[in-house]
């Protein structure tokens, strides 16, 4: 398993020293916000401009932001940032997506699309025009949403066959399910029977993990992404806390600070304690 940290709101040079100082205290990834105005958030900052300045401070973390929408972006626009990061970091960029969370402003109060079955269309199209772009061959695209004519986009990332790519996925929805096997990760949500969001067990994400193992046609790494809190000053009790999940099949987990801007002391200090590390 790898250990990701999730850096939540703060100045914006803090959250660059807290990136390297995660990389010092043996985190293997570390992730920021994708947000425009979440209310009660705290300052936020674009996470490309985020994550380029990360990239030339550290040298081994992964990094992404948790999480993109590619609904609100322009797929080309999109394209440039990540391949821009990737190069800046020597390849270590990660690209989480979603269908993003409508309690940031940055999606109903400013008229960006709402409604999630648009909101899914715009993300299949962006990930299809995402992945053409990052080919480095000529490329074009007639969609519902977006049309491109033949262009080629250059430079290509440094990662290769691609910048590795998780997506949401809504089990026991198969569609949704699909989505994220044809990319790189899965970050585990469930709906019930009305379509409610249910909490996730580890007995769901084994379940997730057989039905990839089952469904999946690549070859290719995949991982399994799961996010918590775990105490710094107890290492016991953190590992129990990780343990089920990685037993389970997750193969990252991301120590999340959500929510609240007054926890940036917290998160720093966890940090510093490293990583919940199952021996």
């Amino acid at each position: 398993m790898q250990y990701g940290f999730i850096i939540p709101g703060g100045d914006a040079h803090e959250i660059i020293e807290m990136a390297r100082e995660a990389e010092e205290a043996g985190w293997d990834g570390v992730f920021y916000w994708d947000g425009i105005c979440i209310e009660g958030a705290g300052p936020m900052f674009d996470p490309w401009a985020m994550l380029a300045a990360i990239a030339v401070r550290t040298e081994r973390v992964r990094i992404g932001a948790m999480l993109t929408p590619p609904s609100r972006r322009r797929p080309w626009k999109l394209a440039r940032e990540t391949v821009t990061v990737d190069v800046l970091s020597s390849g270590r960029l990660i690209v989480p997506i979603g269908l993003g969370a409508l309690d940031d402003g940055g999606f109903g109060k400013v008229g960006e699309v709402t409604d999630r079955k648009r909101r899914a269309e715009l993300l299949d199209e962006g990930l299809e025009i995402l992945t053409g772009l990052w080919s480095g061959q000529a490329f074009s695209f007639s969609g519902r949403h977006y049309h491109i004519e033949e262009m080629t986009f250059l430079p290509p990332p440094v990662q290769s066959p691609r910048i590795p790519i998780w997506v949401v996925g809504a089990w026991p929805r198969v569609k949704s399910m699909q989505r994220a096997l044809r990319y790189d990760g899965l970050l585990p949500a469930k709906v019930d029977e009305k379509g409610a969001l249910a909490e996730v067990t580890p007995d769901d994400v084994r379940a997730m993990k057989e039905y990839v193992a089952e469904h999946r046609t690549a070859r290719t790494p995949f991982d399994i992404v799961w996010e918590g809190e775990t105490p710094g000053d107890d290492a016991r009790r953190a590992v129990e806390l990780v343990h089920p999940w990685a037993e389970a099949g997750a193969t990252w987990w991301l120590e999340s600070r959500w929510g609240n801007p007054t926890r940036l002391d917290e998160a720093r200090a966890r940090i510093r304690q490293g990583p919940p590390r199952i021996k």
